[in-house]
């Protein structure tokens, strides 16, 4: 089979303190007793929710008084800290995509820590988890320390802002927070959708759904490292083989009509067919050896610079420029558009946010370290 070898290639401002912890290219989730749990925590502090079933995956509630699971590089106060976020939002009717925001601002202002006023180290006079300001009209200083106080706050100024559920993530966030730094808050999307999805039962793959419930049908295993296979198919085509130097990504042999799911949680950053941008598109027939491109394709941009590609999918992707998608989430349907001679997926992975052929590596060791083996059922 025979598929593209390339395509074209390309908040107020927050002191750093001793507190903040890197973010690590992917989460390594490690879940006491097992996989994730279909739950809201409870009694976490603040005002936090009765333990409320949502998500996909049927398991009871952790005991309260239990341990958390852990989420790596963050201790067991961070991880608490993000519950109430979350178990506040749903307390508040917040669509799934509200709590994933919420998170990512707490990621960038705080790493999730419930901060105090750190004296002449202090950004004016901002404390807590969202860093915001008593001068400023959000609440007195022991108010704001309380974790789910200031969640409701930040919920509460995110619902005002207008369309807030289909703008960007870093968008909606800025809204709220009025950054110096607006693109701050993007780089955490990924791994902010992946504590949602753990914290509460795969809840943040509900986010293309507008009535916030969740969508679980469609997604496949995901990995404890948070990647899951882009479909069940073994690899017919390898990774730049002596036959096909200039083969930058591995073909996986799919039936037409197969679902192409999302290797890991990222932002579509491209989402067109790339032989001809015009009506009628080009793409919306089965293409041949002949054919230039990848015909309908989706590129997505994950934690640490991470991108994958999806080739020749059967009709326009499932999915837009912009969005938060999570991993496993459908994303498209093989077919055979473009430079291809017979259905199948060609998947790519980059590094360092590269998109020509310079920062394709192999996709099937990369899968593999990640817990998704290719030519394995996901």
């Amino acid at each position: 089979m025979t598929s593209a070898d390339d395509v074209d290639g390309g908040r107020r401002g927050r002191r750093r303190v001793a507190l903040l912890v890197a973010l690590t290219a992917t989460l390594l989730l490690l879940c006491c007793g097992g996989g994730a749990a279909g739950f809201f925590l409870t009694g976490l502090g603040g005002d936090a929710p009765t333990a409320t079933a949502f998500g996909c995956g049927g398991a009871g509630p952790l005991s309260p008084d239990g341990k958390l699971p852990r989420i790596e590089p963050y201790g067991e106060a961070q991880v608490r800290n993000a519950a109430i976020i979350i178990n506040t939002g749903a307390e508040l009717k917040v669509p799934p995509r509200g709590w994933v925001i919420a998170v990512a601002t707490a990621m960038q202002e705080s790493a999730l820590t419930n901060l105090p006023n750190l004296g002449p180290s202090n950004d004016h006079d901002s404390v807590g988890l969202f860093q915001q300001r008593p001068s400023q009209g959000w609440g007195a200083p022991a108010q704001l320390m309380d974790p789910g106080y200031a969640s409701r706050k930040f919920y509460a100024k995110l619902l005002t802002v207008p369309n807030w559920t289909s703008l960007a993530l870093t968008d909606a966030a800025q809204q709220v927070q009025h950054s110096a730094f607006p693109d701050a808050y993007a780089k955490h999307e990924p791994v902010a959708s992946q504590i949602v999805n753990l914290l509460a039962d795969g809840a943040a793959r509900a986010i293309g759904d507008a009535t916030g419930g969740p969508q679980c049908a469609t997604l496949g295993n995901v990995s404890a490292s948070g990647w899951t296979t882009p479909v069940d198919a073994v690899v017919v085509s390898d990774f730049r083989s002596p036959q096909r130097p200039d083969h930058n990504g591995v073909d996986l042999g799919a039936a037409r009509g197969t679902p192409v799911r999302a290797a890991a949680a990222g932002v579509v950053i491209v989402s067109h067919c790339d032989t001809d941008d015009t009506p009628p598109y080009s793409c919306d027939h089965d293409g041949s050896p002949q054919t230039p491109g990848c015909g309908w394709f989706v590129d997505i941009l994950h934690a640490d610079g991470v991108m994958t590609r999806y080739c020749h999918m059967v009709q326009r992707p499932k999915v837009v420029v912009g969005q938060s998608v999570a991993a496993g989430e459908v994303i498209g349907i093989t077919g055979t558009s473009g430079h291809s001679s017979g259905p199948h997926v060609h998947f790519e992975v980059h590094l360092g946010g590269d998109r020509s052929s310079a920062g394709a590596i192999d996709p099937v060791p990369f899968m593999r370290e990640h817990g998704a083996p290719l030519g394995t059922p996901a």
